[in-house]
């Protein structure tokens, strides 16, 4: 993507956030965006860093983790395209309290609080939309705890792999293919499981003819069927 061309007023449009904007109001806010790259691998920010902005992934996947004292990894969330973050962190005052690291090549759009207050300021209506998006991150962040306490390993990864269907509207049969975003490590920490077991439930959903995997690549046989083994799973 050529970052010149890129029409920041009419992507941030795009966004929920930012929809009800209009043209100079829009102009303004992107006066107070930075876009930048990032190569895999590379820290969007780290704990102790001052908090000035929030971000939105444009391309690629980030991934937002935080480091036991024991040197130990828990990614907290993926986020890819179109996706916020640090909106509430932006608010406090002080600095981050988790890392955020690129997984891929990616490009990343900062949102400075500056320009976030300036916007708020001239409309309230803006300050009730940041606050509906930070209610439903943290409303999914609650689902995840409530998710690791109340669910075995087999539900959280069989969740993980109908979190995008409607297993009601799928027909019965229908061959679902589910592209892992990222490495199967990545994706067990999030879930709260070791890489192990993730490999391990995977092919014990796969010798039970639920599914098939290909490297990131999992094909689901049947969904009603994986969700019903949801309920049995252990």
């Amino acid at each position: 993507m050529d970052m010149r061309a890129f029409d920041l007023p009419r992507y941030l449009a795009n966004l929920p956030l930012f929809s009800d904007l209009s043209a100079p109001e829009l102009l303004r806010l992107a006066g107070g965006c930075q876009l930048r790259r990032y190569q895999r691998g590379e820290a969007v920010f780290h704990v102790g860093q001052a908090c000035e902005e929030f971000h939105v992934t444009v391309t690629g996947q980030v991934k937002l983790f935080a480091i036991s004292p024991a040197g130990q990894e828990k990614v907290i969330e993926l986020l890819g395209p179109g996706h916020s973050f640090a909106e509430a962190l932006m608010f406090t005052g002080k600095p981050y309290i988790i890392n955020a690291q690129a997984l891929t090549d990616s490009l990343v759009l900062s949102v400075s609080k500056e320009a976030v207050l300036r916007e708020i300021e001239a409309d309230s209506r803006f300050a009730l939309r940041m606050l509906a998006g930070i209610s439903r991150r943290l409303h999914g962040l609650v689902h995840d705890v409530q998710a690791y306490a109340l669910h075995s390993g087999v539900q959280r990864v069989i969740g993980y792999l109908l979190r995008d269907q409607l297993v009601e509207d799928c027909a019965s049969g229908e061959v679902i293919t589910v592209s892992l975003p990222v490495s199967k490590a990545t994706v067990a920490s999030r879930l709260s499981l070791t890489p192990e077991y993730f490999s391990r439930v995977l092919h014990e959903l796969e010798a039970a003819g639920l599914i098939e995997v290909d490297k990131r690549d999992i094909r689901i046989l049947d969904a009603q069927r994986l969700a019903s083994h949801s309920s049995v799973g252990g």
